[in-house]
């Protein structure tokens, strides 16, 4: 299909006639001056076919669709006439005219067409349409006096054509005078307590957008200030402009104009002045819908509310009244109800909550009921997959969730999961050739800011969903690894204030890790045991005391650490298997080394030994993580479908400062480094921030430009002096540098030194256009920017250490192209990712030095990066 595409790329009128133009261009000329706004070229009817950078794809693929393959299909057919004859003795009458609908010969141009995009052809009756609603916009600006041509440009490309909108806007309209015409005295007074605010001024250039906008401000103040029945449809305004004076005094005079309350019967149309209402009675029915509607109903009064039930009353009064924001003899508030609704929705243990409003027979009061159907007490729910990876042949993963609404009758739910995967291991990486890993989680959450002996809905109010959440879980791997068993728990809070906005404080994060087969460290970390062999290749040649090499020193101790590998000539250090009758060779080399048993030692092995030593005892040692962090969210996107907005996480985490103030008070045993010690583990003390900006802008058509850029910081002090791996950052991946894989980038301009390379500083930008393909296929372009680095901890190679700003040409560059497939509820991400800067390489080679397909890596991934 590429090369069909290629071969008719030159060739975009195929499909149109010899007396008829393809547009091609739109020009908007604006008083002479080229107008971009995408909004505005939005208005022309005749818009250009769509392009990807610059090239008609979808108009081609159009163009390679046959017109009419029926015909052409019965003409070939009858070209010769023994032609039908011996297909039909071949495959029968009936299958040579079904062979005539068949994908080849008739729907592969039908799917052409659909995915293809049909040439646009000059008409200039919608150009002339395009002109009245460029006219009709600029009215709506307050040029009433526009004219408006336009030309078209044929002769620069045969069959080609562009079109030129040409607009002479005129002097605009200025507001000369604000008056108004109210009926009701309650909405003159509201209408005068916030006309200071107003957005119709005089002097102000006329804009029919900010009548519009100036109308919902109203109705808002209205129905948040007692006028419950408030339509904005009683909001006009009359505008009066002299069209006789001369062209230098074009004024207009507002005057805004407020009916009264229109009700539409039967047969008649009554009005009624509006009035500020108050809320008199509360009533909420708890077992609406239910299978028992015909059975008695008890109540049950709780200040404002009269909660009615039928059967056992299952709820706390006192949770529905923290979730009801309607309040007797109050003003009604259109606020009160959207909060109102919010919540109950957020419990979790209702299903349609309906809040409908009666005027009551009370002068100026309005009753309140609220209806509410339970949701189910019990729900259920299971997981099945199955996964593959380099290092699991397959895994096969089952799992179960058990959610109990309400359990304390106070809006609180109890969640229980268990999950387990089993499979095959890569026997050439491990050992073992089955694995395991089964897991739970227990939480608990209930709907506000539980903190002892304050109250905390003063500061964090209930119409802001407050939630707490107390989980507690933990894991055992088998075969995985050095087999970690986990244990956390966690006591946290989250609120949101709006729907762009949100809070979260985790006041108590623990995470215990224990590595079960720490001996395993070298079998699961390759690419460390091979740099510590390669150091002890250095020293094999003087094992045997008879054979002395080079050197008359000999290292016959040594022997024993080492074992010959069948069809190789260099013996290789033992790596320590759960056998107590194992050599350690990996254990005993590194001791050796650092301990300076033999001597003489070769230059620089020390310092190359030890730093493999410590990245073996960080990654094998037991880590007690004891954190407290906040985390802040903002977004302006409206909806899903909202393409030009901007989100903000900031997130700040300390870890082991109540441990560490605890030990003043009580004495902790110490290692015999000096760290203190609770469980027999020391503890971690670091603190970390991390900011993340995400930029959507909306081009045109369905084009995205997407941007990205993160910072993060994790630095040790006081009990520890370096990050825990689990909270370490890695560079790669689907959703990160797509042309590394994760954790092969970095750290700094270090190449691959470690099967999972990690740091404490990391930097991402990235950068993605989004376009559609056809159908609900769409590509992106991508290029992807960022590293990792070690800074303030015990990490001192230069090559992977944060050295100023100098340490930014580390900076790693992938770029690359992608396919995006939405299936609705989730997308299917395809990237194709290209090393183009890597800084791993020496300066000379750092540029478009593995920038081919040998090199390119190819990512998997749900969803949009970011």
């Amino acid at each position: 299909m590429l090369l069909a595409i290629s071969f008719t790329s030159c060739n975009s009128l195929k499909k149109v006639e010899k007396d008829e133009y393809l547009v091609v261009k739109n020009t908007i000329l604006v008083d002479s001056a080229k107008v971009k706004n995408e909004d505005v070229h939005s208005l022309i009817y005749q818009k250009t076919n769509t392009a990807l950078l610059g090239y008609p794809l979808r108009l081609n693929l159009y163009n390679l669709a046959k017109e009419n393959p029926d015909s052409l299909y019965q003409a070939w057919l009858n070209e010769k006439p023994n032609r039908k004859k011996r297909l039909t003795n071949i495959l029968s009458e009936k299958q040579v005219d079904r062979l005539g609908e068949s994908f080849l010969v008739k729907g592969l141009s039908v799917w052409l067409k659909d995915i293809g995009e049909a040439p646009v052809i000059l008409d200039t009756t919608q150009t002339r349409r395009s002109l009245e609603r460029l006219s009709a916009f600029y009215n709506s600006k307050g040029y009433f006096n526009n004219s408006t041509t336009y030309t078209i440009d044929s002769t620069s490309q045969k069959g080609k054509a562009g079109v030129d909108y040409v607009i002479s806007l005129g002097k605009p309209y200025m507001i000369d005078s604000l008056s108004n015409d109210i009926s009701s005295k309650a909405i003159d007074s509201l209408y005068f307590l916030n006309a200071g605010e107003s957005l119709i001024k005089r002097g102000d250039q006329f804009d029919l957008n900010n009548f519009t906008l100036e109308r919902e401000r109203l109705t808002t103040i209205f129905r948040n200030n007692g006028i419950r029945n408030f339509q904005e449809s009683s909001i006009t305004f009359d505008i009066e402009r002299d069209t006789v004076k001369a062209a230098d005094d074009q004024k207009m005079n507002i005057n805004l104009n407020i009916g009264d309350l229109r009700r539409r019967g039967e047969n008649q149309v009554t009005t009624s002045e509006y009035k500020v209402e108050r809320i008199n009675k509360i009533k909420v029915f708890t077992n609406f819908l239910s299978t028992t509607n015909n059975a008695p109903l008890d109540s049950v009064i709780y200040k404002d509310l009269t909660i009615y039930y039928s059967g056992k009353f299952k709820i706390k009064p006192k949770t529905l009244d923290d979730a009801i924001f309607f309040e007797k003899d109050s003003v009604y508030r259109d606020l009160d109800k959207i909060r109102s609704s919010r919540q109950l929705n957020s419990l979790n243990i209702f299903k349609y909550p309906n809040i409908i409003f009666e005027e009551d027979s009370t002068q100026n009061q309005v009753n309140t009921n609220i209806y509410l159907a339970p949701k189910p007490k019990y729900s259920l729910g299971t997981n099945f997959e199955v996964s593959r990876s380099n290092l699991r042949r397959i895994g096969v993963g089952m799992g179960a969730s058990l959610l109990i609404r309400n359990i304390f009758k106070g809006a609180e739910n109890l969640s229980i999961s268990a999950d387990g995967t089993f499979g095959l291991l890569s026997t050439e990486i491990f050992q073992d050739e089955f694995f395991s890993e089964i897991g739970g989680d227990i939480s608990l959450d209930f709907p506000r800011i539980w903190f002892p002996f304050i109250n905390t809905s003063n500061i964090i109010p209930n119409y802001t969903l407050p939630k707490t959440r107390i989980a507690i879980g933990t894991s055992f791997q088998k075969n995985i690894g050095l087999d970690k068993q986990t244990f956390n728990t966690i006591l946290g809070y989250n609120w949101s204030p709006d729907d762009f906005k949100k809070h979260a404080v985790e006041l108590l994060n623990i995470q215990f890790v224990r590595n079960v087969n720490r001996n395993r460290f070298f079998s699961v970390y390759r690419n460390t045991y091979e740099q510590l062999d390669e150091i002890a290749d250095a020293y094999d040649g003087y094992l045997d005391p008879n054979d002395p090499g080079d050197s008359s020193q000999t290292f016959p101790e040594l022997a024993s650490f080492f074992e010959t590998v069948e069809g190789t000539d260099n013996p290789r250090l033992i790596v320590p298997d759960d056998n107590p009758d194992t050599p350690e060779g990996t254990t005993q080399f590194t001791e050796a080394i650092l301990n300076g048993t033999v001597s003489p030692i070769f230059s620089d092995d020390t310092r190359q030994v030890s730093r493999i030593e410590e990245r073996r005892q960080r990654l094998t040692e037991n880590n007690l993580i004891f954190t407290t962090n906040y985390t802040f969210n903002k977004n302006n996107r409206n909806g899903i479908l909202d393409n030009n907005f901007y989100q903000f996480r900031f997130k700040i985490e300390s870890a082991g400062n109540l441990l560490s103030g605890f030990s003043n008070l009580v004495p902790f045993n110490e290692n015999e480094d000096g760290q203190l010690l609770v469980f027999n583990v020391p503890f971690s003390q670091y603190i970390k921030t991390e900011f993340d900006y995400v930029k959507y802008w909306d081009l045109s058509r369905s084009n995205v430009l997407a941007a990205r850029s993160f910072f993060g910081i994790a630095i040790p002090y006081g009990n520890s002096n370096n990050i825990p791996f689990v909270r370490s950052y890695f560079a790669g991946g689907s959703n990160d540098n797509r042309a590394w894989f994760p954790y092969s980038l970095g750290p700094g301009r270090t190449s691959a030194l470690n099967d999972f390379n990690e740091a404490n500083l990391k930097l991402a930008l990235n950068l993605e256009y989004r376009f559609p393909l056809f159908g609900d296929l769409n590509g992106a372009i991508f290029a992807d920017a960022g590293n990792i680095w070690n800074v303030f901890d015990d990490v001192e190679n230069e090559d992977a250490t944060f050295n100023g700003l100098e340490s930014l040409k580390d900076i790693a560059l992938g770029s690359g192209f992608g396919l995006r497939y939405d299936f609705t509820y989730f997308l299917f991400r395809l990237d194709l990712g290209f090393k183009t800067y890597n800084p791993a390489e020496i300066p000379s080679k750092r540029w478009f030095r593995d920038y081919n397909f040998a090199n390119s890596v190819l990512q998997i991934g749900i969803n949009y990066p970011f």
